[in-house]
């Protein structure tokens, strides 16, 4: 599975085009190699033809057809090898001198002159076959004359040349292969150690730089500038928390003070009118204070990362702690609220956070579901993750609103009339992404007027031993849960 997605790199693939067109470079200058070989080779044989062609032609205007076969059976008595080839006949073929018996089949006419045969038993060849090239002519007279010779050799060694080219050609390929799959490998690893190290940095380990080699090739170029960049991230989002701890510091105490004020004029107020009205005002104050907290909260978890308090946790007992918060809550709408939760679901995350996620999807599913209406908790195991799930039968939120609810402050239109700041969701999918979770929101029931929502939580479930499972389960025993009351003030879709 590594090797495939090795050979999916872009590195590895640029390294195979470059391969293709060393090797079609290869293959072009063996084939002009061969082709200028070859062909001189081959040339040099019709010369030599030729020469013997020309040297017969002056024998015979010297001294005629009996001077010809003289010097004919003279030159095949001087060549026991039989490297030239000689056939002389009248016109009717019958042979007058030569070194073969009769002409090869199919040659007695050549548009060129030229022929390639085969010397063996059909010529009257006495040895072993062997490859012959030879030309034809006329002879005044009527004689017909083959003259050739023998390039057995010279066809072997174009075989020895051809195979050496092959050869040549699949080792420049196995070559080319290997050092381009050494080429993307060490690339593939370069860039491999960006990439852990970026998805390190993006799960909240903003400590973390990308090592560089001391190369200061393109690479460590490219790690010292992104670690440049990831300097000055750093540096701008401390810069943020320096000004949220300031707002924390400067805005929500005298608010807070405020708050107080107008709740002791309260109670000193004796007009109906007057202590309505500073109700109301101390109300906005709450909500002013609930929406300043969670977007201080939000801003610490988006910053946070996986810097969480990470334990091993039973997901069903935190769970039914924050059920059982919630169902005098229920209770009051008359909504049926049912838990199905399966036990001995372990994962390792923050209580607190996941105390307070758990918190704010019950809390809206409560607010946004009428009454007599309908609500389910569901926790169970499915492959090797585990599911935190609560369906309602409310008013559900429309296909295209359920990707932009978790931006903080948005609120379905149908839920404007409620209460609430749009804060919850984005708390949630805050906590969700420092434990690697991911939501899904479906309808409960599909196609009707009240489709009712479904939200899904997918975390990994926790795979260690069973030793340390007990252990964290002794820790949940100790533990108080989390600040339930912070958890209900902020839970606002």
């Amino acid at each position: 599975m590594k090797l495939l997605s090795q050979l999916r790199t872009s590195s590895f693939q640029l390294a195979l085009l470059y391969m293709v067109v060393f090797a079609t470079s290869v293959f072009l200058l063996l084939a002009f190699i061969y082709w200028r070989t070859a062909g001189f080779m081959t040339a040099q044989t019709d010369e030599t033809i030729e020469a013997e062609i020309a040297g017969l032609a002056e024998q015979y205007r010297g001294r005629g057809v009996n001077g010809l076969i003289t010097i004919i059976r003279e030159r095949v008595a001087r060549d026991p090898n039989a490297k030239s080839i000689y056939l002389l006949t009248t016109d009717d073929f019958l042979k007058l001198a030569g070194n073969i018996e009769t002409w090869p089949e199919g040659s007695r006419t050549s548009d060129t002159g030229w022929i390639n045969f085969t010397l063996n038993s059909s010529v009257g060849w006495q040895g072993p076959e062997r490859l012959a090239r030879a030309r034809i002519f006329e002879v005044q007279g009527g004689l017909k004359l083959l003259v050739g010779r023998d390039v057995e050799e010279l066809t072997n060694l174009k075989r020895v040349i051809e195979t050496a080219i092959n050869w040549g050609m699949g080792i420049t390929l196995a070559l080319a292969l290997l050092g381009g799959f050494l080429m993307s490998r060490g690339t593939t690893r370069r860039i491999e150690v960006i990439n852990n190290t970026s998805r390190r940095i993006m799960n909240g380990h903003l400590s973390l730089r990308i090592p560089n080699r001391g190369t200061d090739d393109d690479f460590d170029q490219l790690a010292e500038n992104l670690n440049q960049m990831l300097d000055r991230i750093v540096y701008l989002m401390e810069g943020i928390r320096h000004v949220s701890d300031s707002i924390a510091h400067d805005l929500r105490t005298p608010l807070t003070r405020l708050r107080n004020q107008l709740e002791s004029t309260l109670i000193a107020v004796d007009n109906d009118e007057a202590r309505d009205q500073v109700g109301r005002a101390v109300s906005e104050a709450d909500q002013l204070l609930a929406t300043f907290n969670a977007l201080l909260r939000i801003a610490r978890l988006e910053t946070r990362g996986n810097s969480a308090d990470m334990k091993v946790i039973s997901l069903d007992e935190l769970v039914s702690d924050a059920c059982e918060l919630y169902e005098a809550l229920a209770e009051d709408k008359e909504q049926a609220f049912s838990q199905a939760l399966e036990q001995g679901v372990m994962i390792e995350g923050d209580r607190d956070l996941l105390f307070q996620m758990v918190s704010n999807l019950i809390d809206n599913a409560i607010k946004y579901t009428p009454e007599q209406g309908a609500i389910q908790v569901v926790v169970r195991r499915e492959d090797a993750g585990a599911v935190f799930e609560v369906q309602d039968s409310g008013i559900g939120i429309p296909d295209d609103e359920k990707g932009q609810v978790f931006q903080r402050f948005y609120r379905v239109g149908k839920s404007r009339s409620l209460p609430g700041n749009g804060l919850g969701l984005s708390l949630v999918s805050a906590v969700a992404e420092i434990h690697q979770g991911e939501i899904l929101l479906s309808d409960t029931r599909a196609g009707e007027s009240s489709p009712g929502l479904t939200v899904t939580v997918r975390m990994p479930a926790f795979t260690g031993t069973r030793k340390r499972i007990k252990t964290a389960q002794s820790d949940l025993t100790d533990d108080v849960p989390g600040d339930r009351r912070g958890a209900v003030e902020t839970s606002s879709a």
